[in-house]
């Protein structure tokens, strides 16, 4: 055999599962740049942006500012849609540029672009597990019966009746982001924490310098409270279908990757305007196998995906918005239950 012989192309039969699987999406050109999308996007989120405190300016003191606060909660969300892409460098390939445009979308809707990124990460390489996600913590609801056994404060007192309080508490979730996002600059290991921190506390001196200016401060303080408590509610809604109410790894449990993904994720049906209000995270399971894929091509990669899951016989869950979110309520209700027994049977 020479030493310029080729070598046989390698089967679609050969590699780990996941790793024929990266094939097929390879071959179909789903991990494509889409420069194009993109730029559209980002100006069209950008013009609402702008648009929306430029309406605030023309209608003065009026509460019919409160519709363009409703409003405007469902810009910052797509502009932290825009922000989660970048991040996982969908919209660049070189890692500078991701950087760039995810902290100036992180700043715009007053968030901690290098938090956020290192919570997302852990997130991504260990989705629902108990011990190593970070969004399972159980900072004030509990996710599982083993946490509420484990409850104490708030999250014991809450935890209760969390399915029936989680809609409600969600609209807090916008104030948490920032509060987190305050106090993750506490941490000397955050990368870049001076940018971040210059990036966050100017936009909230520049976000209530404007509404005071534009309106009396009473309205002020209503066009704040409503804006932010409905972002809180948006973002809460677009990450809720995803996982919760999936099943929760512990201890040792480490399926390989592909299994780890799919298992753990849910798929949301709808149609374009679900993939534009949800920013493609409907498509959870190919998101959790390909983070970089443009969201675009997402719904194109669900049919390889599905088909490739059939295969192997593996669950590849999918529903719908609505009874997403009730099989979320459902697991809460359900990790609740033992505080809802007498407090000698939680104790065991």
């Amino acid at each position: 055999m020479t030493s310029d012989t080729v070598r046989p192309p390698r089967s679609e039969t050969s590699g780990s599962d996941f790793a024929r699987l990266s094939r097929k999406i390879a071959d179909a050109g789903l991990m494509g740049r889409r420069p194009g999308y993109y730029a559209l996007r980002s100006a069209v989120v950008a013009g609402l942006y702008v648009g929306s405190w430029v309406t605030v300016a023309l209608l003065g003191d009026s509460w019919w500012t409160l519709a363009v606060a409703a409003f405007l909660a469902v810009v910052f969300g797509q502009v932290a849609l825009l922000a989660h892409d970048a991040a996982h460098r969908q919209v660049f390939r070189r890692r500078r540029a991701s950087e760039v445009s995810g902290r100036i979308a992180g700043a715009g809707v007053g968030m901690s672009y290098g938090w956020w990124q290192d919570k997302h990460t852990r997130h991504h390489a260990n989705p629902n597990h108990e011990d190593l996600d970070p969004d399972l913590d159980p900072n004030l609801l509990v996710w599982s019966p083993d946490q509420a056994r484990a409850a104490q404060g708030l999250p014991r007192l809450i935890g209760r009746h969390q399915a029936f309080l989680f809609f409600p508490l969600l609209t807090l979730e916008g104030f948490n982001l920032h509060v987190s996002s305050a106090r993750a600059l506490a941490d000397r290991s955050l990368k870049h924490r001076a940018l971040d921190g210059t990036l966050l506390y100017g936009h909230f001196a520049v976000y209530l310098a404007l509404l005071f200016w534009l309106l009396p401060p009473g309205m002020a303080i209503a066009f704040l409270a409503v804006h932010q408590c409905l972002f809180g509610v948006y973002l809460g809604s677009l990450f809720a279908p995803n996982h919760k109410g999936m099943p929760i790894l512990t201890g040792e449990d480490r399926p390989d990757f592909l299994r780890r993904q799919v298992l753990t994720s849910r798929n949301v049906r709808g149609g374009r305007l679900t993939d534009i209000a949800l920013g493609g995270l409907n498509h959870q399971i190919e998101h959790h196998l390909f983070p970089s894929m443009p969201s675009p091509n997402l719904r194109r990669a669900r049919t390889v995906v599905r088909r490739h899951c059939e295969e192997l016989g593996l669950d590849y869950v999918e529903t719908g918005l609505i009874a997403s979110y009730r099989q979320a309520l459902a697991s809460l209700h359900r990790a609740g239950a033992p505080l809802r027994q007498p407090r000698l049977s939680v104790a065991r």
